[in-house]
């Protein structure tokens, strides 16, 4: 018969084998000083607490995939641009000849130092001499209107 009041193996208990050093937990003591202090700027005098001040975001960095200087030209005539939007001259976007749909180009009007970064979302201009033709928005931001066309520095955002 097996009995069931003992575990078999000596191990399963610490009483099975009688030695001290088997105990299920160790003995802690008392320390005779406290452990945790306070830190060491809670002795101090309480100040003001300080101001928050504005923090400027880090814009996200664009890699400049391409750039140059060309004419620019606006337009503002409502019409379909030729990825399928309804044109809004109130949007910052442009029309170029080749760059893909959606492409963001920073233009930059280098006689007063202005810049816009447009969308890419239709094509032309279909003028000798011009690269990129902008909104009325995207135009007014860098330059005057009444100027009509102006020598611009480009630069494709990727």
């Amino acid at each position: 018969m097996a009995s069931s009041i003992a575990p078999t193996s000596p191990s399963a208990s610490p009483t099975a084998t009688g030695s001290p050093s088997a105990s299920p937990s160790p003995v802690v003591t008392a320390s005779p000083k406290a452990t945790r202090t306070q830190a060491a700027s809670r002795g101090k005098a309480r100040s003001a607490a300080p101001k928050p001040t504005a923090t400027k975001k880090a814009a996200p960095t664009s890699n400049v995939v391409d750039s140059g200087s060309c004419g620019a030209s606006f337009y503002d005539e409502g019409q379909m641009t030729a990825n399928g939007e309804t044109f809004n001259p109130n949007a910052l976007t442009a029309a170029h000849k080749t760059l893909p749909f959606n492409t963001r180009v920073r233009v930059t009007n280098p006689a007063n130092g202005k810049s816009v970064t447009v969308r890419i979302n239709d094509r032309g201009p279909y003028i000798d001499g011009r690269c990129i033709d902008l909104s009325r928005a995207a135009f007014e931001a860098i330059a005057s209107v009444d100027l009509g066309e102006l020598t611009v520095t480009y630069e494709v955002l990727g």
